[in-house]
């Protein structure tokens, strides 16, 4: 299975904001839409960092004030990204093995989407669960 299956099942809708926003404002962009991080764009729109949860709670843990600091202070980057043509599997182990939670899908610098282990995991698990049942019914037509 690829991504772009993924991402045509959940939309295209990505939270993004600016290098040069506010710690105190991405904050509250993250908890406005229930999210767990938010893709940091440039001003052409292409990804540039990601600002996640444990980004902001390492800078907390480190004493960091966030009243001062924007996001460019604070974002991952350089970040890893995944095209529409990447197999599940594949960006589901390197998420794994690398512990973060989001990637952002980009094809030739345009960000498409963004996919979290939570979305592969449960596509995974939708795939597994089709192919149980196909074998399930092809034994019972046996």
């Amino acid at each position: 299975m690829k991504l772009e299956s993924i991402l045509a099942a959940k939309g295209p809708l990505v939270i993004t904001t600016g290098a040069g926003t506010s710690i105190p404002d991405a904050i509250a962009l993250l908890a406005h839409h229930n999210i767990g991080a938010v893709v940091v764009v440039d001003p052409a729109g292409a990804p540039s960092g990601i600002l996640s949860e444990r980004d902001i709670i390492r800078h907390l843990a480190a004493s960091d004030a966030p009243a001062g600091a924007t996001v460019g202070d604070w974002m991952t980057t350089p970040i890893t990204v995944a095209t529409p043509a990447d197999d599940v599997d594949a960006v589901l182990q390197t998420m794994t093995a690398r512990r973060f939670r989001h990637v952002p899908v980009v094809e030739r610098g345009q960000l498409l989407g963004i996919v979290t282990i939570g979305d592969l995991v449960k596509a995974e698990r939708d795939d597994f669960q089709g192919a149980i049942e196909s074998l399930e019914s092809q034994l019972l037509d046996a």
